[in-house]
């Protein structure tokens, strides 16, 4: 019998893009600014975040098929069918998205980050900061 694991959301992420569709497969690919929106019980976790920092974002991809073992890479026909561990799919046993963004502003409760490729309403499951240098 495995184990299960829970993970609760502590926010969700405000966004343009209202669909899969709509945005680019990566950040840096032209994604719009997003707000990070955080629940009222993590307000201690966010207080030290500033304007400037780098952080990742960790995201469950809740549109995700979760049966998916292959992908051909950037849904392009001319790749050949890769593993999605290999990949950046969102399709995925755990849809577990890796988002690098910046803040850009902190609005109490909110912050405002800049090439962030997920959906309006993904719920958000953890912040980290980004170490320079670190591996």
């Amino acid at each position: 019998m495995a184990t299960r694991y829970e993970i609760n959301p502590i926010g969700h992420v405000e966004s343009p893009l209202g669909d899969r569709g709509e945005g680019p497969k990566q950040g840096f690919e032209g994604a719009p600014d997003a707000w990070l929106v955080f629940n009222d019980g993590v307000v201690e976790g966010i207080r030290d975040l500033a304007a400037g920092d780098e952080v990742f974002v960790l995201t469950w991809l809740h549109q995700a098929q979760r049966d998916v073992l292959e992908v051909r890479p950037r849904d392009d026909p001319r790749n050949p069918m890769t593993g999605v561990f290999s990949t950046r799919s969102p399709d995925r046993p755990n849809p577990i998205g890796l988002h690098r963004v910046q803040i850009a502003a902190i609005d109490g409760m909110r912050v405002q980050v800049t090439d962030l490729e997920a959906i309006d309403g993904t719920p958000i499951i953890d912040v980290k900061p980004v170490i320079a240098g670190g591996r």
